[in-house]
């Protein structure tokens, strides 16, 4: 019996500070160490905008996870490109690739248009990398980049804020908190420049590997919210997600803690 086909690529990545880059731009002619022009810029970002992240143009990608998902919206597993390596040039290589391998299917992110597919985008430019099916022409509204084109890229967000028409506070984590899943657990965003810097590679791919499936069970819900999925069937297969994660949690850590942290959506309709 033939795999079944890949439909969805829901992605999340991780990303820190070119330090060199930023020495370089940011302090020319400061003799400063690559290390603490990332820390320089930090703090008067954190002083500027109560926020010390980076912008995506400074950045590299350290880590992506990509979920595998059918038709019928079941997971087929999740994976961490350039395990155990996760070298930026191949991650991006790989994500790129990967999409056309699997005959150009539908991305699926939280905030991937504004954060995720620029980053990408830009490393495939700095990586010397061909992307003609991403940067097709064509009418405007079947152009793979264009905003509104969700056969190409569903960004949750978007979906949830009316494409940017409103502001969702505690993003991701709230909508994976509101169906009962972990969210945010010991490991926030901000944090990852620290735990990189520590060496700390494989807690931050498990981190990312972890919001893939917030993003995955967040994607079920809002296929209910739009009529393509019956809630009964949604819980089925969330149910069937559970044991497959209970399956392969005794070698992935990122699935045991994504258990400890399981909650289950409370449905207030009577049965």
């Amino acid at each position: 019996m033939a795999a079944p086909a890949v439909r969805y690529l829901v992605f999340d990545i991780e990303s820190v500070a070119d330090a060199p880059l930023v020495a370089k731009l940011r302090y020319a002619g400061a003799a400063i160490e690559p290390a603490e022009a990332v820390r320089r810029y930090r703090a008067e970002l954190m002083e500027k905008y109560e926020s010390d992240f980076i912008p995506y143009t400074f950045q590299l990608p350290v880590a992506t996870a990509v979920g595998k998902v059918t038709e019928d919206f079941r997971l087929l597993d999740v994976v961490l490109l350039d395990e155990p390596e996760f070298r930026p040039h191949v991650i991006t290589e790989n994500f790129w690739r990967g999409w056309e391998k699997y005959h150009r299917p539908t991305l699926v992110s939280f905030n991937g248009r504004g954060f995720d597919i620029p980053l990408l985008e830009l490393a495939a430019f700095r990586y010397g990398l061909s992307l003609p099916g991403w940067f097709s022409g064509g009418k405007a509204f079947e152009q793979p980049r264009n905003r509104y084109n969700t056969q190409a890229h569903i960004d949750l967000c978007e979906l949830l804020t009316n494409f940017g028409t409103t502001r969702f506070n505690n993003g991701l984590s709230l909508a994976a908190n509101l169906l009962g899943k972990p969210g945010k657990m010991a490991v926030h965003g901000d944090m990852v420049q620290d735990m990189y810097e520590a060496g700390r590679f494989a807690e931050i791919n498990e981190y990312c590997r972890c919001d893939v499936l917030d993003t995955y069970f967040v994607f079920l819900r809002t296929r209910v919210l739009l009529g393509q999925l019956a809630l009964a069937d949604e819980q089925q297969i969330i149910a069937e997600t559970k044991q497959w994660l209970e399956q392969k949690a005794p070698q992935t850590a990122g699935y045991r803690t994504y258990l400890e942290h399981w909650g289950d959506w409370v449905n207030p309709w009577p049965g």
